[in-house]
């Protein structure tokens, strides 16, 4: 998977960019605050339609386009896959202000010329973001880990990727219905049409999300052992809200438990005990305003030698856990889809240990279109720069690049 051409119009503080991408590994080098995630942002646009920077997409239109009869940003890419030998893939995001009333974001997107819903975007780019930040998939929230799942399994799943976009437009009308029920504005029974469609797509994120960490623990145990000389092992613990049977009987028992990595459950399996454990804390859930249970409350926890890495690890610990989380991803991508993702790391080479740093560079072999940002050239080799590409980024433009 190759990247050719990004073009961006009117883009965070790109006004115009036209750039032909080489191959293997460019390091985009720059101050701060002149335009080098903005790359990366684009490209992980394009490929997820979301921004891993933002949750407004209307911050992502150029200031200056805001004088603009129709304020306007337009992300357009070339590439090249295994399947096709080179797709247009274009977005425009607009803020219509000429209705009178609030204004209207839109995005359009269109597949090589023709027009197309958001979600048949996703998976045309296959991506792997790795960022400083990326510390809270051992360290912060839940929410933190069930996006990570969410991010990597709609990429290549579009089942996962349907089942996504219902289950986060079902639960708050779901929730909505429970605050009615609870002020006698509405009756329980209106509850089983919300509940169905909850059910199902809710069954295929349970079941997807385990047959994810169970393939993807392989790659990271393997991955940790060479960061750690075989010290360490790292495991990854599915914990989801509600913890279904192997026998699939409706019984929440513990002695055959069904989500732990190694056996596997099918959505079909899942959804009667969904079922069954949403109708047990119904009168609950009405009393709190809330859905009790379901994937949006899931959790994912690190073990490193059996302990929980974001309760007992060190600072070091949590980064090598992670790396090697990442890295897994970059194989299980490449595993599902047949070839290399792009992979995109955002200043996190300067977060790295020598060690660590010389390990994750050492794997940039140039069969996986890599993009990396930095403020200090002088952190990786020559070794290393003579057969990487050099773009430098001033104020939001090209400014010298070296193949």
């Amino acid at each position: 998977m190759h990247i050719e051409h990004l073009s961006l119009t009117n883009f965070r503080n790109y006004a115009r960019l036209e750039w032909t991408l080489p191959k293997g590994t460019t390091v985009i080098h720059g101050a701060n605050a002149q335009g080098k995630t903005s790359l990366l942002e684009a490209i992980y646009y394009l490929a997820t339609s979301r921004s891993p920077y933002t949750t407004s997409d209307r911050q992502l239109i150029h200031w200056r386009a805001e004088n603009e009869p129709i304020p306007y940003a337009r992300l357009a890419a070339e590439v090249s896959t295994r399947h096709s030998p080179l797709d247009r893939i274009d977005m425009t995001l607009m803020l219509d202000t000429t209705g009178g009333d609030a204004p209207r974001f839109k995005k359009v997107v269109k597949i090589n010329g023709t027009e197309k819903r958001v979600m048949d975007l996703v998976g045309l780019i296959n991506v792997v973001l790795f960022l400083p930040r990326d510390l809270t998939l051992v360290e912060g929230s839940p929410s933190d880990r069930r996006r990570f799942m969410n991010d990597t399994l709609a990429q290549v799943d579009h089942a996962y990727l349907e089942a996504l976009n219902t289950y986060e437009k079902v639960l708050p009308q779901r929730n909505a219905l429970l605050r009615r029920i609870a002020d006698n504005l509405a009756a329980p029974h209106e509850l089983d049409y919300w509940d169905a469609q909850l059910i199902k797509a809710g069954s295929v994120l349970i079941a997807g999300r385990q047959r994810f960490l169970r393939e993807l623990e392989a790659d990271a145990q393997k991955a940790h052992h060479d960061l750690t000389g075989n010290r360490e092992t790292l495991t990854l613990e599915y914990l989801p809200s509600f913890t279904p049977t192997a026998e699939a009987n409706g019984q929440l028992s513990f002695n055959a438990t069904g989500l732990d990595l190694h056996r596997e459950l099918s959505a079909d399996q899942i959804a009667p005990q969904f079922a069954d454990h949403l109708a047990a804390e119904r009168n609950e859930s009405i009393k709190r305003g809330i859905t009790l249970s379901g994937p949006h409350r899931d959790e994912l926890r690190l073990h490193i030698n059996g302990h929980d890495a974001g309760l007992y690890g060190s600072r070091g610990q949590a980064r090598t856990a992670v790396m090697a989380l990442k890295l897994a991803e970059l194989s299980w991508m490449r595993q599902r889809i047949g070839e290399w993702p792009l992979l995109l790391l955002d200043e996190v080479i300067a977060e790295l240990d020598a060690t660590r740093r010389a390990y994750l560079l050492e794997r940039l072999d140039g069969a996986t279109q890599t993009l990396m940002t930095t403020t200090e050239l002088d952190i990786f080799t020559e070794s290393f720069l003579k057969r990487t590409a050099v773009l430098h980024i001033v104020d939001g433009q090209i400014a010298a690049a070296t193949p």
